[in-house]
Formats: structure tokens, sequence, C-alpha cells
């Protein structure tokens, strides 16, 4: 893991254009994420979040700022960018193993159909859907449909993988299944992450960098290292350290949506 950084948000302003007159969601946003890294961004509904993971996978233009990549400023969308949504959006009419080599049909790649194949079961495999290959999306559970929605967006190898909010429309065990299944699936296929949550427990689980924005026009308003390292369990969430950092994130929530005075100090955990 490089200390370089592979995301670089600097200074990025977004105004949208609304009937009722300009909207303004983000306001001088400075981002950094490592190489390598897992990036968590919290803060209250509505303060822009989604429209951050737009910006970085070159589907939106920031108005004012930059969003660089690899070194190299986002102009428009890139093949190396994989992303993953709450809704897995997956096309009935195809059997789970074609819906993942989707991206590889859309995108043409050099490699063969029977090298795609594989990476498409590699990957369905990994994340615990081996033998459900040839099953159609509503044969699947709504946990089953969002690991297949991830073999999607990794399966062409992406540098940057951008999660927008996908576990949360699943119920708490299944999407605490998912947090360790993201571990597993890191581990196998390095990327850098950009999560986008609503969930404080989650963002300290799977990432090692937490960024609270404030409320709109969002900026960040705080950064927490979660210094967890190795492989984590579902016991990490129940210890001392993460009750501090969840109390901390929690005051900065706070903070942002107008419900504790800036600067307050968070009560001891």
């Amino acid at each position: 893991m490089s200390d370089a950084p592979l995301i670089d948000i600097k200074n990025v302003t977004h105004t949208f254009q609304t009937k009722s007159g300009p909207l303004q969601v983000l306001d001088d946003l400075n981002i950094s994420v490592r190489e390598g890294g897992f990036c968590a961004v919290v803060g209250p509904s509505g303060c822009g979040k989604s429209t951050l993971t737009r910006l970085v996978a070159g589907l939106l233009k920031p108005d004012e700022g930059e969003v660089w990549l690899h070194g190299e400023r986002v102009k428009s969308p890139r093949s190396t960018v994989g992303m993953a949504f709450q809704n897995p959006v997956l096309l009935e009419w195809r059997t789970i193993l074609q819906n993942v080599m989707l991206p590889m049909e859309i995108v043409p790649t050099k490699t063969t159909k029977k090298q795609q194949e594989e990476r498409a079961r590699y990957l369905l495999a990994l994340v615990g859907l081996e033998g459900f290959e040839d099953k159609r999306p509503s044969e699947l559970s709504g946990g089953m449909r969002q690991r297949a929605s991830l073999c999607r967006s990794l399966v062409h190898q992406p540098d940057v993988l951008i999660l927008d909010e996908p576990f949360g429309a699943l119920d708490a065990f299944t999407r605490e299944d998912l947090w360790q299944t993201m571990h597993k699936v890191k581990e196998k296929e390095p990327f850098t992450g950009l999560l986008i949550t609503h969930d404080l427990r989650e963002s300290i689980f799977l990432a090692d960098q937490v960024v609270v924005l404030s409320g709109r026009p969002a900026r960040a308003q705080y950064v927490l290292d979660v210094p967890m390292d190795g492989p984590r369990d579902l016991e990490h969430l129940y210890t001392h350290e993460a009750a501090e950092m969840l109390t901390i994130l929690r005051h900065q929530i706070e903070i942002a949506q107008g419900r504790a005075p800036v600067g307050s100090p968070a009560e001891p955990a």
C-alpha cells in the first residue's frame, strides 16, 4: 500500500440547477485516498455523498476544483473505476453469470470469451455464489443479488471501487455477512475503495479512513483514521476502541446536522 494519493479530490464545488434555483451540494471539498486505501464517507442525508461518487467516476464534472485518479485529471468515465449501488440493477433476462460478464461486453477487452467467463466464475465463487451462475436475479435473495452486483463491479479488475450504499437495503445479519465478504474480496482482489454509507459501524469495520461531511453545501468536516490493522471480524465492533470511534463519529454527525455546536467535545465512550 502506497502513501501516494490515488484518489485526490481538490477544492471541488458542485451546484445543481433546479426548477427553484441553484442548489449547491459541495463546497471546496478536499479528500485524498492513498493507493490501496479504503475511505468511507458519511454525513447527513442530502449533503452530496452520491454526487461525490459520480464526480470521482467521471459521470459529472465539478463546477470548480479537480478530481484526480492515478495523477490524471478525471474528465470522463474511466474503465479503471468499478461501481456498486444500493440497487443491484441486474438484468432479469440474463443469468447471474451473464450479468457479471456484462461490463466486458460493453467495454471490450483483449481477453477471450473463455477467459472472461473464468474470471466471472472465479468472482462468483469468491463471494459464495458458486452453483448459482445459471440462476436468474429473481431466483436469488437480496443479499445474493448484491453479491452478484459486487462481482460485476470487479470483473474488469478496476483500480478504484466505488460503493454507494450497497448494503443499505439489506437486513442486519445479511449486511454484516457482506461486510466480512468485502474484507475477503479486498484481500484477494486489491483495490482502492470509496464507500458511501449511513452506517457508522459499517464505516469503521470496512474502512481505514472515515470522512465526515458537513451539512449542505458539504465540506470535509472531520477525518478519522481507523487504527484497527489486519483482518477484522465482527468482534472488533464491540471493543472499547470501536466504541470510542463510534462516539466521535456520532458527535460529528450531530455537528453536521446542527444538533451540536461546532467544537463541542464528544462524550467519553
